[in-house]
């Protein structure tokens, strides 16, 4: 694995629901599962590194609702939260080409050979393994994105004092549309 130290100042940004009690709460992932973790695994929050992937990610965070971000009113949209980690975080790096090769996917990731998304069943076991090494998660190519622009994080807290803080909060056409 290779592995880089994430940016102590950065904030990373969260789509979510504007009714969710907490938007920064990694056990939602750690039963659902996702990309890097397996249902009831472990907890994992995942996040944006820019709004250009966030936007990227709307389109996944709609998918079940009957319409388009075209037709989302503001005042029912979805929030993007902005929030910091703790300090000096190690994760896997998992979007330059050597860390993609170190991992054992394709050079085209997010999309393997045969120009499909790189399924969850081969992204989790090499979550699980991060997870075992004690890294603090993966920095990753968006899946959303077929020539993998934009950066995506799954940060894998450690202990229960291991939390994100809210920096902001935006309304859906603050940040969608802006």
């Amino acid at each position: 694995m290779k592995t880089e130290t994430l940016l102590d100042s950065h904030v990373w940004l969260r789509i979510a629901d504007s009714q969710w009690a907490n938007p920064l709460d990694p056990g939602f992932a750690g039963q659902r599962g996702g990309r890097w973790n397996p249902p009831k695994s472990f907890p994992v929050l995942y996040l944006n590194e820019d709004t250009v992937t966030a936007r990227l990610n709307l389109r996944a965070f709609v998918a079940p609702w009957p319409y388009e971000p075209e037709d989302i009113r503001d005042d029912t949209g979805p929030v993007l939260v902005g929030a910091t980690l703790p300090s000096n975080l190690i994760v896997c790096d998992v979007h330059s080409p050597d860390g993609v090769a170190a991992v054992g996917l394709p050079a085209s990731y997010p999309l393997d050979d045969k120009g499909e998304t790189v399924g969850h069943d081969v992204c989790q076991p090499i979550g699980s393994a991060v997870r075992a090494a004690e890294l603090n998660g993966i920095r990753c190519r968006s899946a959303r994105s077929p020539r993998g622009e934009g950066r995506e994080l799954a940060w894998f807290p450690h202990e229960a004092s291991d939390v994100a803080a809210v920096e902001s909060r935006a309304s859906f056409a603050d940040w969608y549309w802006s």
